[in-house]
């Protein structure tokens, strides 16, 4: 949820962790081409624990345990943008089922797909917005997408190609419209009055700073003032209200009986932390124990359910906390940035440095259950291609920073093409672009795609069988992901290239570890191999993205924008 939404657009304590002065020491670091990925050899499949040395330290005298993430590929999906199945212009559930072969034809010797093994479905449920994210139903399909059946029926079709469905799940605010509201608003001895925070009822100033949105997050309705932290239309729901949190958790469970596999949480960290003056951990720790609750509950109906929470925030503290029974994952907005200013300066930012710091305070919150939620942009950013300048190198560098690092990759619809955007926020989410012309099968049309109109090779049809294209380079780090394991599962340790130009870590399974060296820069880059704090050296080049790649003895010299895989 972007705080400038409008109407048009293992139980223990953390209180000692949250306390700690870690978040500056974790956030700072240290300090024309060939697409063909070649390969020369095959891993080991791996399990979940691993245990290496400290980098810090010599051999013998000191190890640290890396904790493995198991990962797959999430594909995030704004529906309405998508893919039309019945030609009114608006995409749907059974146009996202069409087209599950271009996500994952469940066939991993074809090259065609992308290859992911998840979908983030943004808010499906009904809403009087384009967008969704202000809810009218939470047990109904909105009906421009189609019907539950539909989503049945997509989440059937999914899995059997191996793809996990995961839906938004909007709980911290309903929609202005949502009868509970309408009710609650008119009739003050309404059962659904105290599902809403009211100023006068509860004797609070009608005043404050919204903690999501800007100005006052109190707004005037038939005489009273309710709180609306991202937007009037949008009010948040009182969870200090006992059948508040148990009807959500009652949404949640039925969601999964439907046969979704998880939830992407909205607006996680602003369950109560309503304005400016509520941030604090008292806050957050009544967040955090919310969302343990609302996990307790999903687990009565499928232990596995992959949950996500939406945290911005760029303090691991703060995040890790969301991490201890809670969330499986919190979106890592701090390194998104982080990659994304890698790959335009093209320079080394400590990113493996900082990431391997902060992932030993989540394996102490979470006792070793996280896995990263790790993308490049989302719904509520400017896309990648755009803050890139529209530089395809670039481009081609921050996806492979992104598909060689731990955790879950979130790719977010139209990443793959290159598609332009930016805000407001109908210009980061506009149609999916199939083919070279403005309108054909499938391709919706509820929104004038302004920030692509000008370009014929952002589509789907124009890059599928060009070799140099951005979305041959995605399917080709997908497939390399999926193949090599510790990539795909591996935990992270740094390793010192010793050129600000080149970005070198270890990915590292208990049967397997492997080196990723990326050049980030336009120039041929020459670094010299060093052994690992265990003494490995790494000698033989497993796979590249450019055929110019060569090792002598420990020399390893790097074509322009490349990535190379050593074992």
């Amino acid at each position: 949820m972007d705080k400038r939404e409008t109407p048009i657009t293992k139980k223990h304590t953390i209180n000692g962790l949250l306390g700690l002065s870690l978040t500056a020491f974790l956030l700072s670091g240290c300090s024309g081409n060939n697409n063909n990925i070649s390969s020369s050899a095959s891993p080991f499949p791996s399990p979940k624990a691993n245990t290496v040395q400290d980098t810090t330290t010599p051999p013998a005298a000191k190890t640290i345990t890396t904790d493995e993430q198991p990962s797959t590929v999430y594909y995030e999906i704004f529906v309405r943008s998508f893919y039309d199945s019945d030609g009114d212009g608006i995409g749907d559930l059974k146009g996202i089922t069409k087209k599950l072969d271009y996500l994952n034809d469940g066939n991993p010797d074809t090259t065609d797909d992308l290859g992911i093994g998840g979908i983030w479905l943004m808010p499906i449920n009904p809403s009087p917005s384009y967008h969704g994210y202000d809810v009218t139903d939470y047990r109904a399909i909105n009906p421009d997408y189609g019907t539950i059946e539909d989503l049945q029926e997509l989440v059937t079709e999914a899995h059997k190609r191996g793809i996990k469905v995961i839906m938004d799940l909007v709980v911290n605010h309903t929609s202005k419209e949502h009868p509970w509201f309408v009710d609650s608003a008119k009739n003050k001895d309404s059962k659904y009055r105290d599902w809403y925070i009211w100023a006068e009822d509860q004797g609070r100033p009608a005043n404050g700073a919204s903690a999501a949105g800007s100005g006052n997050a109190w707004h005037s309705l038939l005489g009273s003032h309710y709180l609306g932290g991202f937007w009037e239309g949008m009010p948040d729901l009182n969870f200090d209200h006992t059948e508040v949190r148990n009807e959500m958790k009652d949404i949640g469970k039925f969601w999964l009986e439907q046969g979704v596999d998880g939830f992407r949480l909205d607006a996680a960290k602003h369950i109560y932390e309503d304005l400016l003056t509520d941030k604090s951990q008292t806050t957050t720790h009544k967040n955090v124990s919310w969302w343990q609750d609302f996990r307790k509950a999903m687990n009565e109906v499928n232990p596995q359910a992959y949950i996500v929470g939406e945290v911005w925030e760029n303090s691991a503290v703060t995040v890790g906390a969301y991490l201890d029974q809670a969330f499986d994952s919190s979106f890592n907005f701090g390194l998104a940035e982080t990659l994304i200013n890698s790959v335009k300066t093209e320079k080394d930012s400590g990113t493996a440095f900082t990431l391997e710091r902060t992932y030993n305070l989540y394996s102490k919150i979470s006792e070793s259950h996280f896995t990263d939620a790790i993308f490049l942009t989302n719904h509520d950013q400017n896309r990648v291609m755009s803050q890139l300048d529209g530089n395809l190198d670039h481009a081609k560098m921050a996806a492979a920073l992104l598909l060689t690092l731990p955790g879950n990759p979130f790719i977010y619809y139209g990443e793959e093409i290159g598609m332009l955007g930016v805000k407001p926020d109908e210009g980061i989410r506009e149609p999916m672009r199939w083919m070279t012309a403005d309108q054909g099968e499938g391709q919706t049309t509820w929104e004038v795609g302004s920030n692509n109109a000008d370009d014929v090779s952002i589509n789907v049809e124009s890059q599928t069988n060009d070799s140099s294209s951005l979305l041959k380079r995605y399917r080709e780090l997908i497939a390399l992901r999926n193949e090599v394991p510790a990539l795909r599962d591996g935990g992270i340790r740094d390793y010192t290239s010793g050129n600000v130009g080149v970005m070198a870590y270890e990915r590292i399974t208990t049967k397997d570890q492997v080196l990723v060296v990326h050049n980030l820069t336009g120039d041929e880059q020459i670094i010299t191999l060093h052994p690992n704090v265990e003494g490995i050296s790494y000698t033989k080049i497993q796979k590249t993205t450019a055929d110019k790649v060569t090792l002598n003895s420990d020399q390893l010299t790097l074509p322009p924008y490349s990535t190379v895989i050593v074992k």
